[in-house]
């Protein structure tokens, strides 16, 4: 397991914007955090806004010059748009392509199709892990959710046995696997290789899917024995299409980018020379750009050109898949610029120096720190983004893959335990018509099985490899 060394503390720190001690910088991360948890939570202020201003909460706190403050802010914020930004859109365009096409709805069907009565809540977390791999997490539940009620009322299932599993597999993608937001974010800031850990978090996604899904819902049927709620379907997109694309070019579709990512990755580590021609090939199209750009064009004939979308469709989903990620976009960014202001402000040393002397294992301090950063906020985004920042100093003097490890260990962290100050919470207790406390027995006990499940698994797999 990765532990601090006195070697990173060799390591160029960061210019710091204040010569605070120890004790002040703590006292500064505290009630920064504090300053953002309480205008979520209890003024309901929309996250960047709550995020812009910790930030410049934290540098007032820490005694920098607010000019100082104010430009770590805006540079963080800047880098981390240009870094993950265009990722993320093209993320949500490829998405919106899957889901208007019909193409969401052409692999449900399939799977479907040929799973037993008995294999259905393994067919369950198999279709949300497909298609989650591109989809973010709310657009995958409202897109699931009709399959879910559809499948439980037919099959007289327990609800809970079929929607646990749909809602693991869609979870699990949204805590460990790019190209969502928050794996991307970590990934930048830490500056880990995107291919080798989105290697590594298939590694360990599929272990983690498996135990909170179609293993915990037998456990989560017996707690929540209810059935589907009485209500009409909700719409599918592709009921009002006359075609739809076929399962094979659709899966292929959506794994192209990952595919071509994870090529990048096998190659980097088979030819290890920079200078070589395959190697050099490998790093354009293996880029997370270029891989994901690559899926949209495809998926507009392969998935838009089926569904007899004309030019015109195509240029309106694209259009329609880029207006909700803008709020996504500033969280996204405003979390970099606290990620930013906290490491120019010292507190990444501080973190560095504190956990060296506590001899804390560097994975661990990661998973703690967004535990708690996520029992505060609600926010699974939020936690991974602020943590990252923290534990950024920690990558300094780790390996490729440790370094890949520290972003799955804050994405475990990132979704332990969801409960009543978090978005997905109200989602799944409205959707599947529970109470609060049932909430709390199915979808918040399973929230926390995927954070520690896969947090040790980062773990037992920082001592092997």
């Amino acid at each position: 397991m990765t532990r601090l060394s006195v070697e990173m503390l060799a390591a160029d720190p960061v210019e710091p914007i204040t010569s605070a001690g120890h004790a002040q910088l703590g006292i500064a991360v505290l009630a920064g955090i504090a300053v953002i948890v309480l205008l979520i939570t209890r003024f309901k202020m929309h996250a960047f806004l709550a995020l812009t201003i910790g930030s410049l909460a934290l540098g007032a706190f820490a005694g920098a010059p607010l000019d100082k403050a104010i430009t770590s802010f805006s540079t963080g914020l800047g880098s981390t748009v240009a870094g993950v930004g265009v990722l993320i859109a093209l993320g949500a365009i490829l998405g919106k392509l899957l889901a208007d096409s019909g193409g969401a709805d052409q692999i449900v069907d399939t799977i479907l199709a040929k799973a037993s009565p008995r294999s259905m809540p393994w067919a369950m977390v198999l279709i949300a892990s497909v298609i989650g791999l591109p989809l973010f997490f709310e657009v995958g539940i409202v897109l699931l959710i009709p399959v879910v009620l559809m499948v439980a009322k037919r099959g007289n299932y327990s609800l809970m046995r079929i929607g646990v599993p749909a809602l693991a597999g869609l979870s699990v993608m949204h805590a460990l696997i790019p190209p969502h937001p928050g794996p991307l974010v970590a990934v930048d800031a830490v500056k880990a290789n995107l291919g080798l850990t989105l290697a590594l978090g298939v590694l360990v996604a599929i272990p983690t899917v498996i135990i909170a899904g179609p293993l915990f819902s037998k456990v989560a049927a017996r707690w929540v024995d209810v059935q589907a709620p009485e209500r009409m379907l909700p719409a599918r997109p592709s009921e009002d299409l006359k075609n739809r694309p076929g399962f094979g070019a659709t899966l292929a579709t959506i794994l192209l980018p990952v595919v071509l990512m994870l090529s990048k990755a096998l190659v980097d580590i088979i030819v290890d020379d920079p200078a070589h021609t395959v190697q050099r090939v490998f790093d354009v199209i293996g880029s997370p750009l270029i891989a994901l750009l690559a899926a949209v064009i495809v998926g507009m004939f392969t998935l838009g050109r089926p569904a007899g979308f004309t030019k015109e469709r195509l240029s309106t989903t694209v259009e329609k898949g880029l207006m909700p990620i803008a709020g996504i976009l500033l969280i996204v960014g405003a979390g970099g610029g606290f990620k930013q202001t906290l490491i120019d402000s010292g507190v990444g040393q501080m973190i560095l120096d504190i956990s060296k002397d506590w001899s804390i294992p560097a994975l661990l301090l990661a998973w703690l720190i967004a535990v708690a950063i996520r029992l505060a906020t609600g926010s699974a985004t939020v936690a991974t983004i602020s943590a990252a920042g923290l534990v950024a100093p920690l990558a300094a003097d780790m390996s490729s893959t440790h370094t890949a490890l520290l972003v799955l260990a804050i994405g475990a962290g990132s979704v332990f335990f969801s409960h009543v100050n978090d978005a997905g919470f109200w989602l799944v207790k409205e959707y599947f018509g529970l109470s609060v406390g049932q909430t709390f027995k199915t979808w918040s006990v399973m929230e926390t099985i995927i954070s520690v499940v896969a947090g040790g698994l980062v773990l037992l797999l920082s001592l092997i490899i």
